[in-house]
C-alpha cells in the first residue's frame, strides 16, 4: 500500500475520520473513544490541560470534564494500570494485564524497603484493606520524602506503588491528580476480576491484535510500543498472528520494515481530522511512526533546558485535514483565564494563510472548553501573525 493509504488507515482507526460530535456529549461518546483507542495515557504535567482529557476533546469536541471524571472513576468501566505508561484501561481488560502484575519486578528501591523493614509492605496493604481508599499521608507510618521523583519517594509511597504494580491495590480516585489507593475488589466489578486469567502469550497476542486495531496498520515496533511489549517477545507472536490470519502482513511504500494490517481495518476515502493533539495522544505516541507517516519530526521538550528548546515547553501538534501542519506551545493562565500561545510554528512548505485561521478556530474552541475567556498570542514562531 502507499504511505497515503497507511495514513488514512491510521486516522480512521484512531477515530479522526468520523468528524466531531454535534449536540450533547455523554458517556456513550466516551465509550466509543475508549473502544477505538483501548488505552488513555495519564501524565502529571498540567501547564495546559491534564493530558487524559485531550484525546476525548480531539476526537469528539467540547464536553463536560466533570462528566468524564465521574465516568472514569465512578462507573466501574475503567481502571488505572500500566498500559502504555500510566494509563486508564477498560475494566473488562483487567485479565489481559495480570501477566504484568505477577511477573518478577526489579525495583531496587522497593527491594531495599522490603529488606530494611520486613512486614512493612504487608502492613500497608492491611491498612488499605481496612481504611481505603487512602493516600500516602493517610498511612500510620508514611515515612518522609527526600524530594521529588520516584527515587526520593517516602517509604509509604514506595510501598503503595509496589502494591499497585503487583495489582494488589488499584486507584479509586484522583482528586487533584493525587492517587487514592484501594483494593481492586472495591473498585473493579467482580465480573471483571473473575474473568479467567489467560496464559501470558495469549494475553500478549490479544494486546498486539488490539494494537493493530487501534493503529490500523503498523510495523512490529509500532504495535509492540502501543502496550509497551518488549520486541523480542512481540516479534514471534506477531509472526504467528499473521500466519493464523489474525493480522495481515503488508508492505508500505517508503517504510523499511514490513507492517501488519488489522483484517477489519477500514480505509477512509480521504484523510480527515482536524484537532490539537496532546503530546501523549495515541496517534503520535511513537515518534518514529509519526515521522514515517507524516514527515513530522516531533520531540517533547519538557526535560530540555529552556535555552536549548526549539519550539517550547508543552508543544501540541496541529492536525488539519489529516496532515500534521503546525505546532503550538500552550500554557493555561488560570488566574487571568487566558490561553497563552507562547509559540506557533507552521511546518516547512505550509501556507500560514491557510493554517492560521483553522488553528485560531481550534484554539478558541479549546479555550472555551477549558473555561477560559481569551486567547493570547505571543510573537514567537512563523505563524503568530496569522492567528
Amino acid at each position: 500500500m502507499s504511505n497515503d493509504q497507511a495514513r488514512r488507515y491510521a486516522l480512521g482507526a484512531q477515530g479522526f475520520s468520523e468528524g466531531r460530535t454535534e449536540g450533547r456529549v455523554d458517556v456513550r461518546h466516551f465509550r466509543r473513544v475508549v473502544d477505538r483507542l483501548g488505552v488513555i495515557q495519564l501524565d502529571s504535567v498540567n501547564v495546559f490541560s491534564r493530558t487524559h482529557y485531550m484525546p476525548f476533546f480531539s476526537r469528539i469536541g467540547p464536553y463536560q470534564r466533570s462528566t468524564l471524571d465521574s465516568w472514569l472513576w465512578s462507573s466501574g468501566e475503567m481502571f488505572e494500570y500500566w498500559g502504555h505508561m500510566a494509563s486508564l484501561l477498560p475494566a473488562r481488560d483487567h485479565h489481559l494485564f495480570r501477566w504484568r502484575m505477577t511477573r518478577g519486578w526489579v525495583w531496587n528501591r522497593a527491594e531495599q524497603l522490603v529488606a530494611d523493614q520486613p512486614g512493612y509492605l504487608e502492613s500497608v496493604l492491611a491498612q488499605v484493606r481496612e481504611r481505603g481508599p487512602l493516600q500516602t499521608s493517610d498511612l500510620e507510618e508514611p515515612g518522609r520524602s527526600n524530594g521529588g521523583g520516584m527515587w526520593n519517594w517516602a517509604d509509604g509511597k514506595v510501598a503503595l506503588e509496589m502494591l499497585f504494580i503487583k495489582g494488589e491495590v488499584t486507584t479509586a480516585a484522583r482528586p487533584n491528580f493525587v492517587r487514592m489507593y484501594d483494593t481492586p475488589e472495591r473498585v473493579i466489578p467482580r465480573r471483571h476480576l473473575e474473568t479467567p486469567t489467560p496464559e501470558q502469550e495469549d494475553a500478549l497476542a490479544e494486546l498486539l491484535v488490539r494494537s493493530a486495531q487501534a493503529l490500523g496498520v503498523g510495523t512490529a515496533d509500532d504495535l509492540a510500543d502501543y502496550f509497551r511489549i518488549r520486541m523480542p517477545v512481540a516479534r514471534p507472536i506477531l509472526r504467528r498472528l499473521a500466519e493464523a490470519g489474525d493480522l495481515v502482513e503488508v508492505e508500505v511504500d517508503g517504510w523499511d520494515k514490513p507492517a501488519y494490517l488489522h483484517p477489519e481495518a477500514s480505509l477512509p476515502r480521504r484523510a480527515n481530522g482536524t484537532a490539537l493533539l496532546s503530546p501523549f495522544d495515541n496517534l503520535i505516541w511513537y515518534r518514529d511512526r509519526v515521522e514515517r507517516i507524516w514527515g513530522f519530526h516531533y520531540r517533547i521538550e519538557i526535560y530540555v533546558p529552556e535555552p536549548k528548546r526549539v519550539f517550547g515547553y508543552y508543544v501540541l501538534p496541529f492536525l488539519l485535514d489529516g496532515d500534521l501542519v503546525a505546532r503550538v506551545d500552550l500554557k493555561t493562565n488560570r488566574q487571568t483565564k487566558t490561553l497563552q500561545v507562547r509559540g506557533a510554528f507552521a511546518e516547512p512548505g505550509v501556507d500560514g494563510r491557510h493554517v492560521g485561521p483553522a488553528l485560531r478556530e481550534e484554539l478558541e474552541s479549546v479555550a472555551t472548553w477549558l473555561g477560559l475567556d481569551d486567547v493570547e498570542v505571543g510573537r514567537n514562531g512563523n505563524l503568530h501573525s496569522y492567528l
